[in-house]
């Protein structure tokens, strides 16, 4: 990858669901989902990272994949390992990943913090992804933003909205 198309997100893992719908994931095995989900994509670097808030960091090409595909390959990845974990597909959380790019100055230097021009992005499970949504506010959030500055994945039902 050269450096003039390489892409940085950083994921956050939002789990908004009972235990009793799905099991919760510890940070390691959070980013072993898109170790396996992305590792047949080489264009792709995915690793833990060791901050309060971040998870995963996933290195990728822009010239290959837009940031909004890559929130598209992390919620089948998601998807993919509910479902290897037995939950029934009609019985998914809806997934949502919500991304935007970080356009002010950093309040860190650590290398697992995010940085200018980073894509921070919460993955999100949940019963209701519309009710999440407004209680985030998310509308109001994004109304100000440049549509190329955010990005927003829907899987339920296993199809994006």
């Amino acid at each position: 990858m050269s450096n003039s198309a390489k892409g940085r997100m950083l994921l956050s893992h939002n789990f908004d669901v009972s235990t009793n719908i799905a099991p919760a994931l510890s940070r390691e095995e959070f980013a072993e989902v898109f170790r396996l989900g992305l590792g047949d994509r080489p264009s792709c670097q995915t690793r833990l990272v060791n901050h309060p808030h971040w998870t995963v960091e996933i290195l990728f090409d822009h010239d290959q994949n837009s940031p909004k595909q890559i929130g598209e390959f992390c919620a089948q990845a998601l998807a993919d390992q509910r479902i290897r974990q037995g939950l029934d597909r009609q019985s998914l959380p809806e997934i949502l990943v919500l991304g935007g790019v970080k356009t002010t100055p950093p309040t860190s230097d650590s290398p697992d913090a995010l940085q200018t021009g980073d894509w921070g992005v919460d993955v999100v499970e949940t019963s209701v992804g519309a009710t999440f949504l407004q209680g985030i506010s998310w509308e109001s959030t994004i109304a100000s933003k440049p549509v190329d500055e955010i990005f927003k994945v829907e899987l339920k039902d296993l199809t994006y909205g």
